[in-house]
């Protein structure tokens, strides 16, 4: 899921040397973090958010198989 969301991230930002993406797992849970600079933080959540909701669905939908949940964090 990491480079998932690194991937998508990527394509989206001006800069992105500064896009950095760190994974967790506590409790059947993954979390996903998604740091961008902080000019890029309005083209990763999109106008009311629409932008950030498709990635965290695009990450559901390709966690789905391996049976997880997965919860992207955008982060500045």
């Amino acid at each position: 899921m990491k480079d998932l969301v690194k991937v998508i991230a990527k394509s989206l930002v001006d800069h992105p040397e500064e896009v950095n993406v760190t994974e967790k797992e506590s409790g059947g849970v993954i979390v996903v973090e998604l740091r961008v600079a902080p000019d890029d933080m309005g083209k990763v959540i999109g106008k009311q958010g629409r932008i950030a909701k498709a990635i965290r669905t695009v990450v559901k939908a390709a966690s789905s198989k391996d049976k997880k949940k997965v919860v992207v964090d955008i982060l500045q």
